[in-house]
């Protein structure tokens, strides 16, 4: 499985899975012409692309939905809550031709692949991550969330990938610029991973297949990519993990071999 990340960060998200001449996205936070220019990038067809699956409803992770319906043909992979928020956000209608319904610790088969949403503690109607199995290999790509639950981590065995926030170093964001009322919000239960947190979940998810960590959704503003890694490397020294953080304006692919 080919995996990039076409952007990751507090200003757009979207993350493309290959596998097959298909290509799934993980939300699409950033335009559709910055998606498809970004795809060519890292070697991906724009072309391949049947499908777009939501983890929820924030804004920099849905803003092209909406182009997206009007100038593709791709289905959404979305529950029912988040296509109901998406829908009152973007002042849109997602056709039920269009929509493919995901449940939260129910799997799908996508054209042959084994899609797997499950739950986050995130202040959305119904956030999920997702769990993906195709052609031999398992990827979850999981941002967003508050603190590591006991279900994340069951979800996060027996990874070949796993691309997994480091938000925010807490003194930065603590010691920064932002209202006190936001700094609340990210540090809650239902907020954004911490890097000390990203550490803990990775120290409980780690097998032997695990090959490739990827650090996402870091903060420009409350993160440094130096801080990041130091708390994943920590938890991975002495493995043969390849380590890379993922970025909001360059995007980042990881060979089909390695992945």
């Amino acid at each position: 499985m080919h995996y990039a990340a076409l952007a990751s960060g507090s200003k757009g998200n979207c993350h493309a899975l290959s596998e097959g001449g298909l290509t799934l996205l993980i939300d699409a936070g950033i335009s559709l012409l910055q998606i498809r220019r970004r795809l060519e990038a890292v070697n991906l067809d724009s072309g391949s692309v049947r499908a777009l699956a939501l983890t929820h409803e924030h804004s920099d992770h849905i803003g092209a939905v909406g182009v997206v319906l009007r100038r593709t043909d791709w289905a959404i992979l979305a529950s029912a809550a988040t296509r109901k928020a998406v829908e009152r956000i973007q002042g849109i209608d997602i056709p039920p031709s269009r929509w493919i319904e995901v449940e939260a610790g129910r799997p799908t088969d996508w054209e042959g692949w084994r899609v797997l949403p499950f739950a986050l503690p995130h202040d959305a109607e119904d956030p999920v991550a997702y769990r993906i199995e195709a052609g031999g290999t398992a990827t979850a790509v999981v941002t967003d969330l508050g603190h590591p639950t006991a279900l994340v981590a069951d979800h996060l065995q027996d990874l070949d990938l796993l691309v997994l926030e480091a938000n925010h170093d807490v003194d930065m964001l603590r010691e920064g610029d932002y209202p006190p009322q936001l700094k609340a919000r990210i540090l809650s239960r239902v907020g954004h991973l911490s890097n000390a947190a990203m550490a803990e979940l990775l120290g409980r998810v780690f097998s032997p297949r695990l090959k490739q960590v990827v650090l996402a959704h870091l903060s420009e503003a409350n993160n440094d990519p130096g801080l990041a890694r130091f708390a994943a490397e920590e938890i991975l020294r002495g493995t043969e993990v390849a380590l890379h953080v993922a970025h909001q304006r360059d995007p980042l692919s990881l060979p089909p071999a390695v992945a």
